[in-house]
């Protein structure tokens, strides 16, 4: 149960995080309320860098987490026997054994929340941190030259990938795995005694203060809007085209992922490695400057696609293609070749294989990169609210424009 409830903040988008923080925090906000009867005024200010720090921990510490977990299931649990052997405490086995070898697992995962940090546009906007989604957005909406704001983006984009570099540079050539044939054992489930209710707490607190605490927030809200008479009327058509948007996004994604996983899988060379690479570019950049790109390309050399649907799932497929590709390359690996030289045999030529009897296998991982696809296109913010035709809102905007 802990790891699902842990992992779970993921769902959240962090302008709804940053949203929830604001109304529990901010002026007027929950708290406020609370400790008004006791002479409270006003409470110290929620904005700014503090207010940041806060919401993209929250709603980020769930990259980490999940790498860290996987680093410690695939530990090899003779390692820590072997030191406890020779006489080091838990403490130290802890520290000379066990840390050192999931430094690869906490690399990928703090690599993961340093670059939604550098992309994250919504709850830095929100919290008024000027961060450089903030000011490539506020330039590009309040001046005529648009020339600082690519030049924000142009630095944005090499420190993206300075960060890239380094994470290459900081794996080394130390080896992680054994150097010898051993037996997989599962990892024995240590006792924790005395602190087992410190541990329970500490779990508790986390998950709270990242997804109960904020769920609880914006139910209260939604309650208190209710009885005041609000609307829900606006919101369906938003979810609406939310709905048409990401389908739209993830049915493209899976069509074109399918070729070049295919490729990358059944044809590895240096062409297909490529081809493959260059797909997850997109993914390492922030979504804003993918749609300010897009907005420049738009206005000066395709003014029949500006502010069109159709751009807008463009954007879409470029920034989220690698999530639908990982699903199918990860499902194509484990398809046999002698399947689809079977089918050969019989008669039937390529596309007939492919259509018949990879595809049908395939459909597993296609539904799974398909879903992780929508999800990720319905809490896309800068994106929409750049390329997104005049009066298409979506949940997105809907939740940026009542909280702007």
């Amino acid at each position: 149960a802990w790891t699902v409830l842990a992992a779970m903040p993921l769902l959240i988008p962090s302008y709804v995080g940053g949203f929830a923080l604001v109304a529990m925090m901010g002026p007027r906000g929950m708290f406020q309320d609370l400790l008004a009867p006791f002479g409270v005024e006003r409470l110290p200010s929620i904005y700014g860098f503090p207010g940041a720090l806060w919401a993209l921990t929250l709603f980020t510490y769930p990259y980490l987490y999940l790498s860290v977990r996987t680093g410690l299931l695939n530990l090899d649990p003779a390692l820590e026997e072997a030191a406890r052997s020779l006489g080091h405490s838990p403490w130290r086995t802890f520290l000379r054994v066990t840390l050192p070898n999931l430094r690869p697992s906490i690399t990928a995962g703090a690599l993961l929340v340093a670059l939604y940090t550098l992309s994250d546009f919504g709850a830095v906007s929100l919290l008024r941190f000027n961060s450089f989604t903030r000011a490539i957005y506020v330039q590009y909406l309040s001046s005529f030259d648009r020339s600082l704001a690519s030049i924000l983006s142009l630095v944005l984009v090499f420190m993206t990938v300075l960060l890239l570099f380094a994470e290459r540079r900081s794996r080394g050539r130390t080896r992680y795995y054994r150097s010898s044939a051993g037996v997989f054992r599962r990892q024995r489930t240590v006792m924790l005694g005395k602190w087992r209710w410190p541990a329970l707490i500490f779990c508790g607190l986390v998950v709270s203060a990242a997804l109960l605490v904020p769920t609880g927030v914006i139910v209260f809200w939604l309650v208190r809007g209710l009885l005041a008479g609000e609307s829900l009327a606006p919101v369906w058509q938003a979810a609406l085209n939310s709905i048409q948007a990401a389908s739209l996004a993830a049915g493209s994604a899976v069509v074109l992922a399918l070729p070049v996983a295919y490729f990358s899988v059944r044809y590895p060379s240096r062409l297909s490695s490529l081809v493959s690479q260059s797909v997850y570019v997109g993914y390492g950049l922030p979504g804003i400057v993918i749609a300010l790109s897009l907005v420049f390309f738009g206005a000066n050399f395709a003014t029949f696609l500006y502010q069109t649907l159709a751009m807008l799932i463009f954007a879409y497929v470029v920034r989220f293609l690698p999530q639908a590709m990982g699903s199918i390359q990860s499902s194509l690996v484990q398809i046999n070749p002698r399947l689809e030289e079977a089918g050969r045999s019989l008669g039937l030529n390529r596309r007939a294989v492919l259509w018949r009897i990879v595809v049908p296998l395939l459909r597993p991982g296609m539904l799974a990169g398909a879903a992780l696809v929508f999800l990720t296109t319905i809490k896309e913010l800068p994106a929409t609210l750049l390329l997104g035709p005049t009066g298409f809102t979506t949940l997105a905007t809907q939740i940026w424009s009542a909280t702007d």
